[in-house]
């Protein structure tokens, strides 16, 4: 096939880290625009890749026929207008995780998706993480017998990420831990169970405790940072839920801050005959019982890059015409759900869905 052209929107650390040099390395595809408000972001991105535009005009961009697709790495605000927008304009489009900030703006950039026939995939990259995709398999053969119960961790000691700044604040986020580490843990979850596990209802609490007292926090590391102690935290730094499915509940507890010293970054899959507890972005540990022993088995397993699976898959579905597992149609299920959750967590009620 011919080399697709790719314009990269936000040239933030995911932009940088993962989303150009997984266009570079697919060999499949080529970046002729790099486009970001502060142009010398812009700029520094495209001298370091050899990329041949930096420019902060998204528009001129957009209304170039030579660009077939789009990677929006913008703030979280900005996901759905921008995709909304290269989707009208006859551009394919791999959106960076949220979504967007609600399932009511999500369903309008799957609207755009389909009004103009165009693929539109979502950054769940754990889709493409060689791990889960193991633990999706073991669940499909029966391994665990009836799963009944998935829980998962996505919990720090003091972390939050740019204290006052977009991060947390929600006109610009949408929210915090929740929708900045959970949507990783819920949607690989989804993921992993699959058609037989559809949300049905949704209880949920969130608390914004810790990053509250903004000069009295003391942090142990702050990425996005330094804290603007003048800035707004509106959003939870701790959540916590049950969701009932048509198979198994699944309860979790996130916190990008905690008076805990320890980080707990986990999912566990319970299941009649087994049971695997995944380390988040690591290995896992599958557990059984048989002829009255119990087994421990530590999976060991050649890993692929999963931001270059990722990106590799979205250019190769764009030219079969075939969506793929990250695409807008198969994970609107976990942007449903972080919604309900933080419904729930406003009304002090569970959420039917």
């Amino acid at each position: 096939m011919k080399k697709l052209k790719i314009a990269i929107i936000g040239c933030g650390q995911i932009a940088r880290t993962q989303h150009v040099p997984g266009y570079v390395n697919s060999g499949l595809a080529e970046i002729k625009y790099v486009v970001d408000a502060e142009t010398e972001r812009a700029a520094s991105l495209a001298a370091d890749f050899d990329i041949p535009h930096a420019t902060s005009d998204l528009a001129a961009v957009l209304a170039d026929p030579e660009i077939d697709a789009v990677s929006v790495c913008t703030p979280n605000a900005s996901h759905a207008p921008v995709s909304i927008a290269a989707l009208n304009a006859g551009k394919h489009v791999l959106c960076e995780k949220p979504a967007a900030m609600s399932y009511t703006e999500a369903m309008g950039m799957k609207e755009a998706a389909d009004r103009n026939n165009r693929m539109l995939n979502i950054g769940v990259v754990n889709r493409f993480n060689t791990a889960v995709n193991k633990i999706k398999a073991l669940i499909e053969e029966g391994e665990l017998g009836n799963l009944y119960h998935v829980y998962c961790s996505f919990r720090s000691h003091r972390s939050i990420p740019g204290l006052g700044g977009p991060f947390t604040t929600k006109a610009h986020s949408g929210g915090g831990v929740l929708i900045d580490w959970g949507v990783h843990f819920l949607d690989l979850i989804f993921y992993a169970l699959g058609e037989n596990a559809k949300a049905m209802a949704v209880s949920g609490a969130a608390y914004g405790e810790l990053g509250r007292r903004m000069k009295d926090y003391v942090y142990t590391s702050m990425w996005a940072g330094p804290p603007i102690l003048d800035g707004i935290f509106d959003v939870e730094d701790f959540v916590t839920g049950l969701i009932r499915t048509s198979g198994p509940t699944i309860s979790m507890n996130g916190a990008w801050a905690q008076n805990i010293g320890e980080r707990a970054m986990f999912v566990e899959f319970l299941g009649s005959k087994g049971g695997i507890k995944l380390q988040y972005g690591g290995d896992f540990t599958l557990y059984t019982s048989k002829n009255g022993m119990l087994y421990e088995t530590a999976a060991t397993f050649e890993k692929e890059n999963m931001f270059e699976a990722e990106i590799k898959s979205f250019l190769e579905s764009i030219a079969s015409g075939k969506k793929n597992r990250a695409n807008i149609d198969h994970t609107l299920v976990t942007t449903q759900v972080m919604d309900a959750i933080y419904e729930s967590a406003a009304q002090g009620k569970e959420v039917v869905l």
